[in-house]
């Protein structure tokens, strides 16, 4: 039973950061895909950044230069460390993981999910 519990979200001011984090338990595969997907609201959710087990990161082009995914060394956490916030990067921030190839943002390739945590960036 793989749980993923998010946490870290939060309110902050235009050009802060944030760090957000996802408690992963139950992934013994040794080839698995994490990443961070986000929903504002009326908009679809969106992939943010994903990881794969070999540690390659890839990231939406919205967040690229501000947000950095990363992993503890027992893949057991995995973090979203986001800088340079702007009002657009408010939402729900969801983690997901699933047991295959890293190759794509594909919501319907991700078995588990959070239940989200909120991040809110005010101009």
């Amino acid at each position: 039973q793989v749980q993923l519990v998010e946490s870290g979200g939060g309110s902050v001011q235009a050009g802060g950061s944030l760090r957000l984090s996802c408690a992963a338990s139950g992934l013994t595969a040794k080839d698995y895909c994490m990443a961070w997907f986000r929903q504002a609201p009326g908009k679809a959710r969106e992939g943010v950044a994903r990881i794969s087990s070999y540690g390659k990161p890839q990231y939406v082009d919205s967040v690229k230069g501000r947000f950095t995914i990363s992993n503890d060394n027992a893949k057991t956490t995995l973090y979203l460390q986001m800088n340079s916030l702007k009002p657009e990067d408010t939402a729900m921030y969801y983690c997901a993981a699933h047991h295959w190839g890293c190759f794509t943002f594909n919501q319907e390739d991700f078995t588990w999910w959070g239940q989200g945590t909120q991040v809110t960036v005010s101009s």
